[in-house]
């Protein structure tokens, strides 16, 4: 993408001349962007569509390790998990802007490996990148991306909809961001107590690549539209399932039941979790950061969806006054906590 072979301060560029070489590898192909970086603001035509518009804000040191974490893929992260946002509101993304603050201690060829990434997602998504803003920064490396999307005012779904004996679906498998991101975590104390040993990664892709390069599931969201199922309600997995499902109970003003031997996850999930001494299902509830898609649909599309082996059934929405409760794979009755991550901790 780009051609410089030695670091280069950005001090010779300019933020003017950072912004123009991104610019140089923006590719406009969204219809509904009328213009993009190179004005006050970007502007979208979205008809009579709903637009949908979403934030995230990665800091490092609080949301990434850049000893383990290339920048490419931190590009690629960042955008992806400001996508799925869209994607829970069962919308389609069509541009994001990407910000960013960093310190002097970066070259330009770190922003390029940056921006590399980020441009590598937009095309994988069909999204364009449409503007942002860098700045200094004395606090580390800043990621600030915001993406637009659409949908059709009738397709819209909320966290607030889910309705009394609605089945609680969930796309792909759970867990294996979180055990991926203790398996990195264990390399790099080793790695910092004696750097002359290599990280030992091997036959750990799969998790290994849950917490470096999720993958938003707008696969998911055109399934469903293929197949005529409009969910009742849905939401991301960001902080674990746990919280998530008490997230679309709370604002239904229900309750719910949950199946742990329903729960999805990955069997190289579960085999490390164990290594470490952990339980693969409290990984799946209170782990986060896989970006699969938690939902909830009528019992009379259960047809529709029953042989889609990457979509889970895995519990059922109850009166509000039955509460959140979890059967164990050995029958007894546990409550349904929030133990996910916490940005303030």
């Amino acid at each position: 993408m780009f051609d410089n072979k030695e670091n280069t301060g950005l001090d010779k560029l300019g933020e003017f001349g950072l912004i123009d070489l991104i610019n140089k590898s923006i590719e406009i192909k969204e219809e509904s962007t009328v213009k993009g970086i190179g004005d006050d603001a970007a502007v979208i035509q979205h008809g009579g569509k709903q637009t949908l518009i979403s934030t995230d804000l990665l800091l490092e040191g609080v949301h990434f390790d850049l000893r383990y974490v290339p920048l490419k893929h931190l590009g690629y992260k960042a955008v992806q998990v400001n996508l799925s946002d869209i994607f829970a509101m069962n919308g389609i993304a069509t541009q994001i802007t990407f910000s960013i603050g960093l310190s002097s201690k970066f070259p330009l060829e770190a922003v390029e490996e940056l921006y590399a990434g980020a441009i590598l997602a937009c095309k994988k998504y069909n999204v364009d990148l449409v503007g942002g803003d860098t700045s200094a920064s004395k606090q580390g490396l800043v990621i600030s991306v915001t993406s637009i999307g659409y949908a059709d005012s009738s397709a819209v779904t909320y966290r607030n909809g889910a309705e009394e004996g609605d089945l609680i679906c969930v796309s792909g498998d759970l867990g294996g961001a979180y055990v991926g991101l203790q398996l990195l975590e264990r390399e790099k104390q080793i790695f910092l107590e004696n750097p002359n040993i290599q990280p030992d990664l091997e036959g750990k892709d799969y998790i290994v690549e849950r917490q470096l390069k999720p993958e938003a599931r707008r696969d998911v969201v055109q399934l469903l539209k293929e197949l005529q199922i409009k969910p009742t309600s849905m939401i991301d997995v960001s902080d674990g399932l746990a919280s998530e499902v008490l997230h679309l109970c709370k604002q239904s003003s229900k309750g719910c039941r949950l199946y742990e031997e329903k729960i999805p996850i990955d069997q190289m999930t579960y085999d490390t979790a164990r290594e470490f001494g952990l339980d693969p299902t409290v990984c799946a509830l209170s782990g986060g950061e896989d970006y699969e898609l938690l939902f909830t649909i009528k019992q009379s599309d259960y047809e529709k969806i029953k042989g889609d082996l990457d979509i889970s059934v895995i519990g059922y929405i109850m009166e509000e006054n039955a509460g959140c409760n979890l059967i164990s794979k050995s029958g007894n009755l546990y409550p349904i906590t929030a133990q996910g991550w916490n940005a303030f901790n």
